[in-house]
Order: structure tokens, then C-alpha cells, then sequence
């Protein structure tokens, strides 16, 4: 069994934050992918299925962002499960809005629901780290993670979701190269055979026709 994690705050005054794009990542899997409804469980949001051959649940812990790893110690306890059983989906500021990249261990670099996973469950567990962009200076980082993402934001957001949840099973499965590959599929697709057509060099003009006449009446016209 894995745990796939999503970070966020709970409630709908965060719903669209962009610290929330874990949530938002979980929410995308679920409706996809069938699984079963949310419950409350582990001080969080649990929701269980499968994605190939792998079972999974997700959990949106609900005791707020600096206190994720309460949570997600519960459930590795209860269950019994290792780090590496873990996957967390969090947002990342390192990263350019629409980047993805998977991770595993490594420091915390300032965030807090990583600080407090680090702090109950270790650092050995698997990161799908979500770029959200910076706003350019440490003193707005605080309000720029917890403001919603903006309409101009929307078609790259819900392209990342949908490829996030198109390599889920990719993930599960612990191939971190097809999961990217189908993220990239979303995020940056290949020109279609219309998009090449339009951007192909205007074909060259028919040649002129052959002549018809007869060399004698060529000759004749030279001297008209």
C-alpha cells in the first residue's frame, strides 16, 4: 500500500491558494481515477483506491499547513508503511508555474508542511514538486503562496493536473520517468500534423507551361 499526500490548508477560504496545489493534484487523481469518496480520517481527508496494481490512498491532512506531518505520522503507523511508501505533492517556489520534478529526500528548503513532515515521518519520502513561481523577494512570499492563483494562471494549472493524474499509475508503479513523460505530454505537446502544415514553407509554383508551337514558328516570331 502507498499513501499519496497532497499539502494545503483546509476550508474554502484556501480552496484556490497557491499553496493548495497539492490538494488540487489529490482532487484530480480521485475524480479520474474512481476512487472512493472522502472521509475524514488521520486528522485529514482520506480517499482509497487503485491506480494499476498498485493500492493506493490519498490523504489531505486538515490540521493545517505547518502541522502536516500530525497527519500523515498517523497514518504511517497505522498502516505500518516505510517513507518510501510515501508521496507528497506540494507546491515549489524554486520552480518555474508548470514546472514538474520528483525528488526524494533532501532538505525541506523553508517549507513549512515539509519541515513538519520531515520532523514526524523523516525525510526519505518521494516529492512531486509543483512550481508555482516566486514573487521575487522573501518578504512576499507569505502572502503570494496564500493568494489564489490568478485566471491567467488557469490553462496551465489545469494542464498540469490533468498530467499529473494521467502518470499517477506511472508513479505508483515508482517510474518517475513515464510519470514526467506524461506530464510533458500535457504541458508541452507535440505540434499536431495541422499546426506542421501550417508552419511548412509555401510550396514552389508550377512551372510554366511547355511551349506548343513549332521551332519554324519561333523562328518566324523573332522577326515580327
Amino acid at each position: 500500500m502507498q499513501i499519496f499526500v497532497g499539502l494545503g490548508n483546509p476550508g474554502p477560504k484556501y480552496a484556490a491558494n497557491r499553496h493548495n496545489i497539492g490538494f488540487m493534484a489529490l482532487d484530480r487523481i480521485a475524480r479520474d481515477h474512481g476512487f472512493g469518496p472522502w472521509r475524514g480520517k488521520f486528522q485529514g481527508q482520506v480517499a482509497e483506491g487503485r491506480l494499476g496494481d498498485e493500492k493506493v490512498m490519498l490523504l489531505k491532512p486538515e490540521t493545517f499547513m505547518n502541522l502536516s506531518g500530525q497527519s500523515v505520522g498517523e497514518a504511517m503507523r497505522f498502516y505500518k508503511l516505510e517513507p518510501d511508501d510515501i508521496t507528497v505533492f506540494h507546491d515549489e517556489l524554486d520552480l518555474a508555474p508548470g514546472k514538474v520534478r520528483v525528488k526524494t529526500g533532501g532538505g525541506h528548503a523553508g517549507h513549512n508542511g515539509l519541515r513538519s513532515l520531515h520532523g514526524h515521518v523523516g525525510e526519505a519520502y518521494r516529492r512531486v514538486r509543483l512550481g508555482i513561481g516566486h514573487p521575487g523577494q522573501k518578504d512576499l512570499v507569505s502572502h503570494y503562496v496564500l493568494h489564489d492563483f490568478g485566471k491567467a494562471d488557469q490553462a496551465w494549472l489545469d494542464d498540469v493536473l490533468d498530467g499529473l493524474s494521467d502518470g499517477a499509475v506511472h508513479l505508483a508503479a515508482g517510474d518517475s520517468g513515464r510519470f514526467l513523460n506524461a506530464v510533458s505530454l500535457r504541458t508541452a505537446p507535440a505540434r499536431s500534423s495541422m499546426s506542421a502544415q501550417k508552419h511548412k514553407a509555401p510550396a514552389a509554383p508550377d512551372p510554366a507551361p511547355q511551349e506548343s508551337r513549332s521551332p519554324m514558328q519561333r523562328l518566324i516570331d523573332k522577326f515580327r
